[in-house]
């Protein structure tokens, strides 16, 4: 990745919300023209997306949501093409065990990895699932307290804050 698009991608994950190019600009002291260049290739790359506000023509960038398997998403997909040009390799005629070893190699290493990748994926997003409905449930549980003025035990809540568990 290059220097700039690393640059802006850590800024980015540590702004809350969306950044214009200008003030993307000024907190890393670059060009407007490099943080264009370099946030529209982290968009295409899948990793922020284009924000725009109504009645303003500036664009907004931000971390893409579920950008990780986004990325990983986009990479597999480029493994299963090489898959398939080095599926291909294997159809022609090669004279040398070599080559032919290192062909078979290849894909069989690949296979491993997109089918490894794959399903370690599916793992996360059946976890991170299961995560996001249990903060839910806590959130929805906080805000039914807070509404009837009782903690989980049942005692009041206490006026000077939130309370503690």
């Amino acid at each position: 990745m290059p220097r700039i698009a690393s640059r802006i991608l850590g800024l980015l994950l540590l702004t809350p919300g969306e950044c214009s190019i200008d003030q993307m600009a000024e907190r890393l002291s670059v060009s407007r023209a490099s943080i264009s260049v370099d946030a529209r290739r982290l968009e295409e790359c899948g990793v922020v997306e284009r924000i725009t506000r109504n009645g303003d023509r500036r664009d907004y960038y931000r971390i893409a949501p579920d950008h990780y398997s986004r990325t990983l998403e986009r990479r597999l997909k480029v493994m299963g093409r090489l898959i398939a040009v080095l599926d291909e390799g294997r159809q022609m005629q090669i004279e040398s065990r070599e080559v032919r070893d290192r062909l078979d190699e290849a894909v069989e290493a690949l296979r491993f990895v997109v089918e490894a990748t794959t399903q370690e994926l599916e793992r996360w997003h059946a976890e991170r699932e299961a995560r996001n409905a249990a903060r839910e449930k806590a959130r929805e549980e906080r805000s039914g307290e807070e509404r009837s003025g009782t903690n989980a035990s049942g005692a009041a809540a206490d006026e000077c804050g939130p309370l503690i568990r």
